[in-house]
This record gives C-alpha cells, sequence and structure tokens, in this order.
C-alpha cells in the first residue's frame, strides 16, 4: 500500500497528549470489571475533562468488549476513540470494526520484542516479528489512519532491534509509537535514554509521536512516564487512580498535576481540566468497587488535609507553607467541614454548586430532606457525604421502586429477622424475612417483593468519611442467568439501609434490562 502522508506530530511541541486506558488496561486490574452502563458514564467524563485519546477496550477479547468500543466511538464527542489488537489480522479487523463510528479512532496494535518474550511467549524469531508488524501495521492503516505500534517489553529489548521494530512500524504507516515498560522494570534514567537512543536512530522518527506507558511494580510509573517526555515521547498512556495490571499504570492525575505544578522544572503542558480529577477519581472507585487509599497523592481524603500542629500553623499562616498546589485547582473544596444541621436551603445549594452538582427543583428538595436526615444523625458532614448523598438520589431518580422504611432484629439468639417497606410505583408493600444474618435477611425480604433471577455477584462495604457514625457506601453487583450483569449503590449512616437501597437499586436495573431485552424478542 502507499502510506498517505499525514502530519502525525502535535505541532505545539510542548503538548503532551494524554492516552486514557483506564476502560481497558485498567479494568484488567483483577475485580475492577465495569458494566456497559459503567462504562459510559466513565468515557462520557474522561471526554469532559479533555482526554485526548480513550482506549476504549479489547474488542476482540469479547462481545461486551466489542459493543462497548462501538458504543463508545459512537458517543465520544471530542476524543479519539482507541480499541487493542493484537498482532493478528482478526484482531486488527475486529478493533477496526469497533471504532468506525467514532469521529477520530485509532487501532492500537501491539508485539512483542524482547528476547525472553520471543522466547518462551512468542516462539517467534526477531526476523519473524518484523514481518509481523510490517503485515498488521500495514493492515491496521489499510482501516484506519490512525495506528499506534507498540513493543511489548520495550525496557527488556536491545536498543539496536527496538530500532528495527519502530523503523518497521513508521514505514508501515504506524503515526504512534508505544515504549512501554511493561513490567516496570526500568529506571527513570533508563528509560529516557531508552526514547532518546531510538528517536536518533531511527531516520523517520519525526513521522510519529513517541508514547510512554509505564506500570508501577517498582513505584517508579510517573517518574519514568515524565523520564519519558523528558527523552521525546509526546503521549503518556495512564489511568484513573492509576488502577491496571498488577501494581496498575502511571496514575493520570497524579501526570497532570506534576506536569502542571512543576511548569519550571518540566516545560511541558496537557488539554486536561484539572479541576475534574477528583470527581474522576471518586467515580472510577465507584464503579471498580476499589476504594482510593486515604494517603493517595492529589485524589486522596487526606491529600489536602493538615492535622499536625506544626502543619496547622503553618497553613494558617500561610497557604504554601505546606501546599504546593490549591485544593481547587483538583476539585476539591477549601474545607470539607462546613455543613451541618442548622444549614439553610441557599447553603445547601451553593454547597453543591461548589462540589459540580446543577439538581432541578424536585431533585434538589429530595437531596436537601435527606441531608436534614442526615445531619440530625451524624454528629461531622463532610463534603464526602454530600456527595455519596446526591450521587444515590441521582442513581435512584428514576427507580420505580424506593426504599420506605427497614427495621431489622439481629443478635446471637438468631434466626435474624427483617421488616421491610418497599414503595413500588406509589404503592407501599411490607413484608417480614428471616436470614443467616441481618443482611441476609434484608435480601431474603427484597426478594418476597420484587423476585429476580439474580445471583449475588459482590457485596461491598466502605465508609464514606471518619468516624463510628460515618456514612456507609455499599455496592452491590448482581448477575442473571443470561449473563447480564448490574450494579447498585448505597448510602446511608445505618449500613442494613445501605445496603436495602444498593440491593433494590441493582434489582431495578436488572428487571429494566429483562424488559428491553422482552422488549426486542417480542419486535423480532
Amino acid at each position: 500500500m502507499t502510506v498517505k502522508s499525514i502530519n502525525a506530530v502535535p505541532q505545539d511541541k510542548d503538548r503532551v497528549v494524554i492516552f486514557d486506558t483506564t476502560l481497558r488496561d485498567g479494568e484488567q486490574c483483577p475485580g475492577a470489571t465495569m458494566t456497559f452502563e459503567e462504562k459510559m458514564e466513565v468515557a462520557d467524563f474522561l471526554d469532559q475533562m479533555g482526554v485526548d485519546i480513550i482506549e476504549a477496550g479489547f474488542p476482540i477479547a469479547s462481545d461486551g468488549d466489542f459493543e462497548a468500543v462501538s458504543a463508545i466511538a459512537g458517543r465520544v464527542k471530542s476524543a479519539t476513540v482507541a480499541g487493542l489488537a493484537r498482532a493478528i489480522d482478526k484482531d486488527i479487523d475486529r478493533a477496526g470494526e469497533a471504532v468506525r463510528s467514532a469521529k477520530r479512532g485509532r487501532i492500537h496494535t501491539f508485539v512483542s520484542t524482547s528476547p525472553i518474550h520471543l522466547a518462551h511467549q512468542m516462539h517467534k524469531t526477531e526476523e519473524e516479528v518484523l514481518a509481523i508488524i510490517t503485515g498488521t501495521v500495514n493492515r491496521a492503516r489499510n482501516l484506519v489512519e490512525d495506528v499506534e505500534w507498540s513493543a511489548m517489553d520495550a525496557t527488556r529489548t536491545p536498543v539496536e532491534y527496538l530500532v528495527r521494530c519502530v523503523d518497521a512500524a513508521i514505514r508501515a504507516g504506524a503515526t504512534t509509537i508505544n515504549l512501554p515498560d511493561t513490567v516496570g522494570y526500568a529506571t527513570p534514567e533508563e528509560y529516557k535514554a531508552m526514547f532518546v537512543a531510538v528517536r536518533a536512530a531511527v531516520a523517520d522518527s519525526d513521522r510519529a509521536v513517541f508514547s510512554a506507558h509505564c506500570h508501577d511494580d517498582l513505584g517508579l510509573a510517573v517518574a519514568n512516564s515524565l523520564a519519558g517526555v523528558a527523552g521525546g515521547a509526546r503521549q503518556i498512556e495512564c489511568t484513573i487512580n492509576g488502577i491496571g495490571e498488577r501494581a496498575g499504570n502511571a496514575a493520570l492525575e497524579e501526570i497532570v498535576m506534576a506536569i502542571k505544578t512543576r511548569a519550571d522544572a518540566l516545560s511541558f503542558h496537557t488539554g486536561i481540566d484539572t479541576t475534574k480529577l477528583t470527581r474522576a477519581s471518586r467515580l472510577v472507585s465507584a464503579v471498580t468497587n476499589f476504594p482510593v487509599q486515604y494517603n493517595k497523592a492529589i485524589v486522596g481524603r487526606n491529600a489536602f488535609a493538615h492535622e499536625s500542629g506544626i502543619h496547622q500553623d503553618g497553613m494558617l499562616k500561610h497557604q504554601l507553607t505546606y501546599e504546593i498546589m490549591t485544593p481547587e485547582s483538583v476539585g476539591v473544596g477549601k474545607t470539607s467541614l462546613v455543613m451541618g444541621k442548622h444549614s439553610g436551603r441557599a447553603a445547601f445549594r451553593t454547597k453543591l454548586k461548589d462540589l459540580g452538582y446543577d439538581l432541578g427543583d424536585n431533585q434538589f428538595e429530595d437531596a436537601f430532606t435527606r441531608f436534614k436526615a442526615l445531619a440530625d444523625r451524624k454528629k461531622h458532614v463532610y463534603d464526602e457525604d454530600i456527595e455519596a448523598l446526591v450521587d444515590e438520589e441521582i442513581a435512584r431518580m428514576h427507580d420505580r421502586t424506593k426504599v420506605v422504611a427497614l427495621t431489622v432484629i439481629a443478635g446471637t439468639m438468631g434466626p435474624q429477622m427483617a421488616t421491610l417497606t418497599l414503595d413500588i410505583e406509589g404503592e407501599h408493600t411490607t413484608v417480614q424475612s428471616t436470614g443467616n444474618g441481618p443482611v441476609d435477611a434484608t435480601f431474603n425480604a427484597i426478594k418476597q417483593i420484587m423476585p429476580h433471577n439474580g445471583t449475588l455477584a459482590l457485596y461491598q462495604v466502605h465508609a464514606v468519611t471518619q468516624g463510628t457514625d460515618a456514612q456507609a457506601e455499599v455496592s452491590v453487583r448482581l448477575e442473571d442467568d443470561a449473563g447480564r450483569v448490574v450494579t447498585g449503590r448505597g448510602a446511608d449512616t445505618d449500613t442494613l439501609v445501605a445496603s436495602a437501597r444498593a440491593y433494590v437499586a441493582a434489582v431495578n436495573k436488572l428487571m429494566v434490562r429483562r424488559e428491553k431485552v422482552t422488549r426486542a424478542q417480542a419486535a423480532i
């Protein structure tokens, strides 16, 4: 084929392109699987935040992955949508089909290049791999103009051979060259030197954007990514909260804020709206059910908290004494303890706007009622409490069934008993049920009123804030006989009430999906 000449390298040489792979590499993290709806929600937010490329999934992996990539490709407004493909013809074709409807679609194909991978995984010679690179990149370029090629385990590949592979990929039409630290083995000095050496040795290196993709096995993913940029890379591949295979990937929020905060040392910039970083972190944490560690850089609960007397004294005198960036710059309010039971509607509405919520009148009134009830029960109401409360209110807005009342009798003398009242489209139904523990009794009561064929695949509880009066945020995941998976979430200071709300939310989703399938089958 004749390769079209397109300007792959950004005109702004100091712009670092952000390639987010939360929906692909991030989801490969054991236990982090997302439902279709959750992937759409994350993709929409990444697009709004200014992510340049969204790697939406691995289309050949499953029909579900293909459908998710296709749907994201059709709905994303600004970002390029990428689909991953092994260096296999059927993978390439499937990825091309998945991103076909995108305004800007990319096929990201990869093959191993290190001696250890070629000998023990690929069982191929160096010459055979070079032929594979040329053939598959060429095939991908016939389907889309934007092709990324990755040298899996690049950091353990001899530079001389890596240069031959990169040269072959660029000649075949690759517009982005990714040199990943696949196993998190490199040091920053080594990673920078690799980019410098390869770019200097490949004659047409200026025809492609070079990319860094680093794993965090030694805790060096962010440092290595920034070192890659210093070596000439202008794309960084990362994930929200750093989730991913094994120890994870470079964290998007850390990459972006390091570049923004240390502009004196890192003369680069990104297109990310940093005020959305905290919301993105909480969204991904919620849909993957992976809590963010309290001391996580940028988005952790303690990132802008000060308890030490010395630190507090310094902060009262001047913010820069102990904070190198403002909380507002990453979407965190100046203080988390500002609301209580004496707060009025005006203050509550202002707080919601500060947290990024714009609710309609009915939603606002429902949220305010629940806030006042929470404030009566809880000594301190934090921003995280309000966010959990409002997020649940928004999620439950269209639910047909809602929890009205729950009473549970528990203790050492079983069986435990739950008395539950549900509102089903305006009508109240009350039942009693027993179970092996209070949660089981509660869920059995819900099943009596809302019979379903779902199996409980996940039940997870975590505290929204500190203290014994903290709200519990519960996630419930159900899977039906057809393999459909749904997740419901609920929050309340009473863990059992939060559990009931989460379970009802999940059953609501399961029933909606079942009705959609029934209607679709009836229409055939």
